[in-house]
């Protein structure tokens, strides 16, 4: 089967800037981007927001919003690869593929408040701002690429679909490399959704604690150039990846983790391997009672009780939503090239207060004190989404 390789990734987050500040932050558990931020009812929320002052004043989009400044800030630090792409392949070959919910919300609401005060709509107001397609249209515009350009909006899991659909178009001969990741952000509209839900956490979440009490929101874009050559030479590939779906609640997952073992062997039949092989899991880890449960069920199925070394990243970055299966595989690809010959290995930790659940099955969460006993070779990075949306990828990279 036709390797796809993973270009170095482009990483903007409440917590990191850049890849080599995720990393730093992933290990030495930096919760500095989760502050309490007020939403436009009046009501308090913790939220990994990006600060305003840590993005242009304007975007170069032909609709100029805060999501597009965000993508934008984050895509600066691969353009050597996109055009490295372009040269060699040529722009008609290049896909794009983009995992977002945001349909530009923050003009939702401005709209429709002049609309309802006024009867009509802005002039400036175009249906096609809030299109759920205009973060891929973004960036085939700003880089001239002519090839397939796909909005996946499948909630959680909207990025990890969006690499794993890159994949196929890459393996099927559509496409010779694609810009695939995802951009999200924590709107007053998605925090004040979610607390409708009961699901949003009062203090900063707390996962597969028997103190937990949901989620924190987040912003994050996170992008890499998936090819049919290795960009970078970092020789990290894209194994496998598995999908699934639940339908088993609007909202709910699947108690049993049925859906979520699925999509995790579909994932490791794809790379051929067994369980056994992999080094270190990147939980979906949300913080809520029905994912941390039926996640550690379906993770204990598909290990067979073997105790592989996880941990969930979200108390760190927030729960970015359509960015987090992006945001997570770059936390995963920076876990096998950042400690490639290292002596003293590291993992990604997770910030929680160690008291497990005791009424699921036991996880090894890396915590601060773990010390890994090899460098990891290959890593799973799950997401699990509203609707039984679940995917599940696997990165690994090559001796």
């Amino acid at each position: 089967m036709l390797s796809v390789y993973f270009s170095k990734p482009a990483v903007f987050c409440a917590c990191a800037r850049n890849s080599e500040e995720l990393w730093v932050s992933a290990t030495a558990g930096n919760q500095t981007g989760i502050r309490k931020v007020t939403a436009l009812n009046g009501k308090e929320f913790f939220a990994a927001r990006i600060q305003d002052s840590l993005l242009q004043e304007k975007s170069s989009a032909r609709y100029d919003m805060r999501i597009i400044r965000i993508e934008e800030k984050c895509l600066e630090q691969i353009e050597g690869e996109i055009a490295a792409a372009k040269e060699q392949f040529g722009s008609g070959r290049i896909g794009i593929c983009v995992g977002s919910c945001d349909n530009g919300t923050e003009f939702s609401i401005a709209g429709h408040r002049e609309y309802f005060a006024s009867g009509a709509f802005s002039p400036d107001y175009s249906l096609e701002m809030q299109g759920a397609d205009y973060v891929s249209t973004f960036i085939a515009e700003k880089y001239d690429l002519k090839g397939p350009c796909m909005t996946f909006s499948t909630a959680c899991s909207s990025s990890a679909e969006a690499i794993i659909k890159a994949a196929e178009l890459i393996r099927g001969g559509i496409c010779d490399a694609v810009v695939a990741g995802g951009v999200d952000i924590a709107s007053d509209t998605t925090l004040l959704g979610f607390d409708s839900l009961e699901a949003v956490s009062s203090a900063v979440t707390n996962p597969f604690s028997k103190n937990r009490h949901g989620i924190t929101l987040g912003d994050a874009a996170a992008f890499f150039v998936l090819s049919k050559t290795d960009l970078n030479e970092n020789n990290v590939e894209l194994l496998g990846y598995g999908e699934s779906a639940d339908a088993y609640h609007m909202t709910s997952p699947d108690p049993s983790g049925d859906g979520a073992r699925r999509a995790m062997q579909k994932a490791l039949d794809s790379a051929g391997i067994s369980a056994d092989k992999i080094d270190y899991v990147n939980l979906h880890g949300t913080g809520t009672k029905f994912n941390d449960s039926m996640e550690a069920k379906a993770v204990d199925a598909v290990f067979a009780g073997r105790k592989v070394p996880c941990s969930t990243t979200k108390p760190l970055t927030g729960h970015t939503l359509g960015a987090a299966g992006a945001l997570e595989a770059a936390v995963c690809f920076l876990a096998l090239t950042k400690n490639k010959g290292s002596s003293e290995p590291r993992l990604p930790v997770q910030v929680w207060d160690g008291q497990q659940d005791s009424e699921i099955p036991e996880l090894n969460i890396v915590a601060s004190d773990y010390k890994a006993k090899a460098s990891p070779r290959i890593c799973m990075s799950n997401s699990f989404a509203f609707g039984g949306s679940n995917a599940s990828l696997i990165l690994g990279i090559k001796e």
